[in-house]
């Protein structure tokens, strides 16, 4: 028997379907939940999380938050999260791009807009790293021009 799963973000339902293994980037390592699993309330890293179900696995990166495990749901609250096959690669570099202009320029580190940037930074990579891992640097929708 599966164990359901929700995948939400500050806007959206990103994913709600059956698992038999959700894999997370915890805040103590990465965890495998299985169905049947204890109770659990833990925080999560940056990073991406696998979906497993019938042979078939999805990736999703999420950017921190918690997850809520019981013996027959995991539900993940993030800050944001996204499919992998989804991710806009053109979209991310240009986030980069403005992110490290920004920091370039010399804003105090200690500001609202700064701290801003920096998340908005580290989500970007995590997202490129995650095209390049989980969809492949061959595929057509995954293209890093260097600069």
């Amino acid at each position: 028997m599966p164990i359901r799963c929700e995948i939400v973000s500050q806007d959206r339902m990103v994913f709600e379907g059956e698992a038999d293994i959700v894999i997370l980037p915890g805040s103590e390592g990465e965890m495998g939940i299985l169905p049947n699993h204890a109770p659990l309330l833990s925080t999560l890293n940056y990073g991406v999380m696998k979906v497993r179900f019938q042979g078939q696995e999805q990736y999703f990166t999420v950017a921190g938050g918690v997850v809520d495990v019981q013996p027959d749901r995991v539900v993940v609250l993030t800050d944001a999260a996204e499919n992998v096959d989804e991710i806009d690669v053109r979209r991310a570099e240009e986030a980069i791009r403005r992110a490290e202009e920004y920091l370039k320029a010399g804003p105090p580190p200690d500001t609202d807009e700064y701290l801003a940037m920096e998340a908005a930074l580290k989500r970007s990579h995590l997202r490129l790293e995650a095209v390049k891992r989980y969809r492949g640097p061959s595929m057509p929708s995954y293209r890093r021009e260097e600069s």
